[in-house]
């Protein structure tokens, strides 16, 4: 079992017993503090355990065109982008659309196209979304802290 299940099944009889709008709000909170922590562990540039992030590869120097060699992801971490939702019945963070298949790709290591028709291309494995100790410690805290308030 997972930590994460762990997590599940240990929060979910509390979150259970507090009343619709009560559990909106706490899953609302949460999502929003886990999408800022996500953000900020994507800026860094590091995994979930806590490792950087493979390095790019090097370009030739004969190509032609500029390659922006600053932070990646830097637009994909955006809140636009990288979206925190939650209902009665629980929360989601994660991308959607077009950027949820660039996503994909970096999270899992998989293959796809630089540009359309073009040639696919090996991308090494860069886990955007995932939870580390600390955001597992925080989603605790949170829950704790909001259930001690609310009685």
């Amino acid at each position: 079992m997972s930590d994460l299940e762990q997590l599940e099944t240990w929060a979910a009889p509390l979150i259970a017993a507090l009343s619709p709008s009560a559990r909106r709000t706490l899953l609302q909170a949460m999502a929003v503090d886990l999408r800022r922590s996500q953000q900020r562990r994507i800026a860094q540039q590091c995994n979930p355990d806590g490792s950087a992030y493979a390095p790019r590869k090097p370009q030739r120097e004969d190509r032609v065109g500029r390659i922006r060699r600053g932070v990646m992801f830097r637009r994909i971490r955006q809140a636009r982008h990288l979206r925190a939702t939650s209902d009665a019945d629980g929360l989601r963070v994660g991308y959607a659309g077009r950027v949820a298949r660039i996503a994909r790709v970096h999270q899992d290591g998989g293959t796809d196209g630089a540009t359309r028709g073009g040639p696919l291309i090996r991308y090494a494995r860069r886990q955007l979304l995932g939870f580390s100790g600390a955001e597992r410690g925080r989603i605790r805290d949170l829950l704790l802290t909001h259930l001690t308030t609310a009685l």
